[in-house]
């Protein structure tokens, strides 16, 4: 029997990526569920076949589930009648229908992987050859390739598409090579894990993505409605603006800096290295995976992880801080290529840079989960850690309530709005110019393995070819001259292969960190929507008040718990820009540095071609 769907948004296709565009109201037929990552292969009515979204449509005949969560029991009713209308729903499958599930974190998307896939990604110049590897010969590149659009800007979303919507699987450089089956190969090894997850997420067999799939696990055998945006609980940020529950886990203090509330940073700073990445199989061969090392600065002995523990450390801090902490998305899963040589140097980078990222973040890296992940001792000390992790309660936006400002006044309202508002704008204009400098950056490396390496060898060409009719002449005296016009020919086609080389060389690194922030800034606008969700709801404090729903008290803790959610936003954007003014310092030195020794080079062999004429 087929299965129908109905699409919820708008999505266009990525050229080259398998995807199906579909547009909101159309119906779908469903062809398989168990492509994995959030990916589901569809059919449309013009009999077209390809990948949607899995958050993207409402499959026909689901059933809801109400799920369970470890938060204490609110009555949340009192905001019924200042509310709007609830947002459609989505039923997704998932396993374990016994298992309870763990909150939806409010304020992000957890389906969202727009943060690091875009098609601005210069590894998108890469072709796939007739032997199923790359070809970077550019004298090979057909000019004016597309690699693919921009990615839809998650600020000014348009019509129905989802503000974080997952634009293509071109973060990786085989964006051709993906196919339509499920990754098998790399689910969590099973002298490591149970069947069943404690924490409410049921692990899957298909798809490389995670054991835990975001947004839940995507099984057959259990409903979880999902909101028309995943990443926002019913409940929203009045869960914790009137919690009457103690706080529980390590308290996270907020410091007054010079630049303003920061976070409490350790004395040593964190860091550690992925390297060493080695092909693994199980089950006699059948199944295979890559595992890399990881080895942090504290202990310097290295533990094992395959990018499935990758995705589920992800899901832990995106679960337990994202409401506070933007949680940039991994480096997206590949269902084939994944185990050429380009491609695992290039998700190594990725991890490593993503790895980086998280332990420079004071909260992040001294956090349980995070510490676990890098210095496990053995088997049961990870089993018995993960499944802690997975049974946090300080979920959400319950990790607010973690948060001390130290020696800090409370803000009023209208202070708390205004920070809001200037981190906002902030954030958006950063994001526009980002990608805009992707876009140009895209642009000029495929001109520089393109185009422009053409146009130098051309010119060589036809030196060389000038030479060659000059010597043609017979006349004994122009030797030297054949001879030099022969070198500069050689030397413009030396010039061309400099030229086609360069980007990975200098371009690379720029892209890499602009990609890096890409993804960083497509998670402020939920982390920010939660703190503009609250101040709404502190708003209507004297509506309720008026109406004996709540008491004075009561408001009065709702605005102070508001003000320590601004400081806790304060405190991440100051870190932020701190992060910002370093690494776009480094990268921009780095690039410079290698665009002067390039050319440099060309100088010299131009000096060099030059020498070669006689002066008359």
């Amino acid at each position: 029997m087929e299965t129908k769907a109905q699409v919820l948004y708008d999505f266009t296709a990525e050229p080259g990526n398998n995807e199906l565009s579909v547009r909101e109201g159309e119906t779908i037929t469903l062809t398989n569920q168990n492509v994995g990552g959030g990916w589901i292969e569809a059919k449309n009515s013009r009999g077209e076949v390809g990948l949607v979204p899995e958050d993207y449509i409402e499959i026909k005949q689901a059933q809801p589930f109400t799920s369970g969560g470890n938060a204490a029991s609110l009555d949340l009713s009192l905001f019924d009648s200042h509310i709007p209308a609830p947002a459609s729903t989505a039923q997704v499958d998932v396993a374990q229908p016994e298992t309870p599930v763990t909150p939806v974190t409010p304020g992000f998307s957890p389906t969202s992987h727009d943060e690091t896939s875009n098609g601005n990604d210069p590894w998108a110049v890469f072709d796939n050859n007739a032997s199923g590897g790359v070809s970077n010969n550019w004298a090979a590149q057909p000019e004016g390739t597309e690699t693919g659009k921009t990615s839809s800007n998650a600020w000014h979303s348009g019509g129905h598409v989802h503000p974080q919507a997952y634009q293509g699987a071109d973060i990786y450089p085989y964006p051709c090579l993906i196919d339509l089956s499920g990754a098998e190969d790399d689910e969590w090894d099973e002298e490591w894990d149970d069947v069943k997850s404690s924490g409410g997420y049921a692990e899957s067999e298909a798809g490389e993505g995670g054991a835990i799939n975001r947004g839940g696990a995507h099984g057959s055998s259990m409903k979880i409605a999902l909101n028309k945006f995943p990443g926002f609980s019913k409940s929203g940020p009045e869960l914790y603006l009137l919690s009457k529950q103690p706080a529980k886990g390590t308290k996270l203090p907020v410091y007054g800096g010079e630049v303003g509330p920061v976070w409490a940073y350790p004395d040593y700073q964190l860091d550690c290295v992925v390297a060493d990445p080695k092909k693994g199989s199980k089950m006699y061969g059948l199944k295979s995976y890559i595992e890399y090392q990881v080895t942090p600065t504290t202990t310097n002995k290295p533990v094992n992880h395959r990018y499935k523990h990758f995705d589920w450390l992800y899901e832990r801090l995106l679960d337990k801080f994202g409401s506070a902490i933007p949680i940039p998305c991994l480096p997206d899963k590949q269902v084939t290529g994944r185990f050429e040589e380009e491609f695992i140097k290039m998700r190594m980078e990725r991890l490593q840079g993503w790895m980086s990222r998280m332990c420079r973040h004071p909260v992040i890296s001294s956090s349980e989960v995070f510490q676990l992940f890098l210095s496990y001792k053995d088997e049961k000390d990870w089993k018995t850690g993960k499944r802690k992790a997975e049974k946090d309660e300080t979920v959400g936006v319950m990790i607010f309530s973690t948060i001390e400002p130290e020696g800090l006044p409370d803000l009023d309202l209208t202070e708390v709005e205004q920070k809001c508002e200037q981190f906002n704008r902030f954030t958006r204009a950063m994001d526009d110019g980002v990608k805009d400098l992707l876009t140009v950056g895209n642009e000029h490396w495929k001109r520089c393995t393109g185009p422009l390496p053409k146009e130098y060898q051309r010119i060589g060409k036809a030196f060389q070819n000038l030479s060659s009719v000059f010597t043609s002449s017979g006349y004994e005296g122009e030797a030297a001259l054949t001879d030099a016009l022969t070198a500069a020919g050689k030397t413009y086609e030396d010039i061309a292969q400099m030229v086609a080389e360069q980007p990975k060389k200098d371009l690379h690194f720029l892209m890499e960190t602009n990609n890096e922030y890409k993804g960083l800034l497509g998670c402020f606008p939920d982390t920010i929507g939660v703190h503009k969700a609250a101040i709404e709801k502190v708003k209507e404090g004297d509506k309720l008040v008026a109406t004996g729903k709540i008491t004075t008290s009561e408001k009065t803790a709702m605005s102070k718990r508001a003000s320590t959610m601004s400081y806790a936003l304060q405190a991440e954007m100051n870190h932020f820009h701190s992060n910002r003014i370093y690494d776009y310092n480094r990268v921009m030195q780095q690039y410079l540095e290698q665009q002067v020794k390039f050319y440099e080079m060309i100088a010299e062999k131009l000096r060099n071609a030059h020498s070669q004429f006689t002066t008359m």
